[in-house]
């Protein structure tokens, strides 16, 4: 038994990778900021030790494991290079656990971790699953027949994994603190498309998709056009969204899903292609899509008063405008209130226009101040920037929130990759619901 130290162990990566070896019973203790995060929440159900940054938390018996947020400046990863321990990274680690499995990675710019979490729950089904879900989700197993796990690109970090399967959701400009253009970004996903060993997954509709390079069979998956894979006759309704598949133009079935929007559509029916893959019967996969309960943060829903509170991870212009759709298609009659918080300056600079455009979509709009990185402090770029082009558009802070009990009958939606949702909570506690 190895006995394993995770510096930053709050990251949602690494919070589940934490659950993932604890499960397989492995010792494991981490240690982060003292900061609240909703991803330690799990470690504590675990009893996994959390402890402030401190050099006596590192012992040489410890196999050491860091965040890609934390370098050689950090006291517990210099205090274990003095030990003459190794420090592996996050990604470096992660590529070895799931090298030991049948492996299946899910990437792309956008819907990673709605698929992850919707893969993991269809397959852990059918057949013992491990799974790392972005969500700060882990479950490990021992004897899994598969390991789940979802694959950045953020810094190429996806270039350490070698998996059996790969689901490539779509490739769009992201991440412009790192990629230089569009055509760094395809590189960098044809780049982990050469290290597939069994076969790829990937939406046809994406343009960037079609041309992928890859050694490997390409199952293609989408709704506009032919594909191996195909999405017809989607309906929604109340209770979510209904659908036929066809596999190259043959009926294959009828499924139904909790969730809304073309976006939530492609998600599963990528997951129907890698079980028909695998030969998983028809009838548990269409059971298991109709009872899929979510994943965090992912249009995370709560009934307040005559309110309807969702909490979303969406930090791009794409993911908000898919966020906008899915509640435009559950919610027709409710007017929809955006309280979005940017994240990171250099995101908000190049894709300012792209913001704003989409944020429009929205019946009224509340801008959060920018929230940065480890990597990224501050910048020249404001959250008045954005409201400037956004008809209407007002700025909020946190001491501000009762402001948006005015809106009756509404939708709220609390959309970022920061710290977002303590706008929600401090709402939460000051104008609890009426009846």
């Amino acid at each position: 038994m190895t006995s394993y130290h995770f510096i930053g162990i709050k990251g949602s990566g690494m919070s589940a990778l934490a659950q993932i070896l604890h499960d397989m019973d492995e010792t494991v203790q981490g240690s982060d900021v003292d900061k609240y995060f909703f991803t330690q929440n799990p470690l504590e159900e675990r009893g996994i030790p959390v402890y402030s940054f401190h050099k006596q938390n590192v012992s040489p018996e410890h196999t050491i494991v860091a965040s890609a947020a934390y370098n050689d400046d950090n006291e517990e990863i210099e205090e274990a290079k003095t030990h003459g321990l190794a420090v592996k990274g996050y990604p470096t680690f992660l590529g070895e656990l799931a090298s030991r499995f049948t492996s299946i990675a899910v990437t792309g710019t956008h819907g990673k971790t709605s698929t992850t979490g919707l893969l993991s729950h269809v397959l852990g089904s059918y057949r013992p699953t491990s799974y790392l879900i972005g969500d700060g989700t882990g479950k490990g197993e021992k004897d899994s027949s598969f390991f789940v796990f979802e694959a950045c690109e953020y810094r190429r970090h996806f270039l350490n994994y070698h998996p059996d399967y790969a689901i490539i959701t779509n490739i769009e400009y992201d991440h412009p603190d790192y990629f230089k253009d569009i055509g760094d970004v395809v590189d960098a996903f044809d780049e982990m498309a050469a290290q597939v060993n069994k076969a790829i997954i990937a939406c046809g509709d994406d343009e960037y998709l079609q041309t992928l390079n890859a050694p490997v069979p390409i199952v293609y998956y989408g709704i506009e056009g032919n594909h191996d894979f195909t999405a017809e006759n989607i309906t929604s309704d109340e209770n979510g969204t209904t659908f036929e598949v066809t596999i190259r133009g043959d009926y294959y079935g009828t499924f139904t899903i909790p969730g809304f929007g073309d976006h939530s559509v492609l998600n599963a029916l990528a997951v129907i292609a890698l079980c028909h893959y695998e030969e998983m019967p028809q009838a548990t996969i269409k059971e298991q899509l109709a009872n899929f309960p979510g994943v965090k943060r992912r249009f995370t829903e709560k009934e307040w008063g005559s309110q309807r509170l969702v909490d979303d991870y969406a930090h791009h212009p794409t993911e908000i405008k898919a966020t906008i759709e899915a509640a435009r298609a559950k919610f027709p009659d409710r007017d929809l209130v955006t309280v979005f918080q940017p994240h990171t300056f250099t995101r908000t600079v190049t894709f300012l226009e792209e913001f704003a455009d989409v944020l429009k979509c929205a019946d009224h709009v509340y801008l959060c101040e920018i929230f940065g990185s480890t990597r990224e402090h501050q910048g020249q770029t404001t959250s008045e920037d954005l409201r400037d082009l956004i008809p209407g558009a007002r700025l909020l802070r946190e001491p501000d929130v009762e402001t948006l009990a005015g809106h009756k009958e509404s939708v709220l939606l609390f959309m970022g990759a920061g710290d977002i949702q303590k706008y929600q909570k401090a709402y939460e506690e000051c104008c609890p619901p009426t009846t």
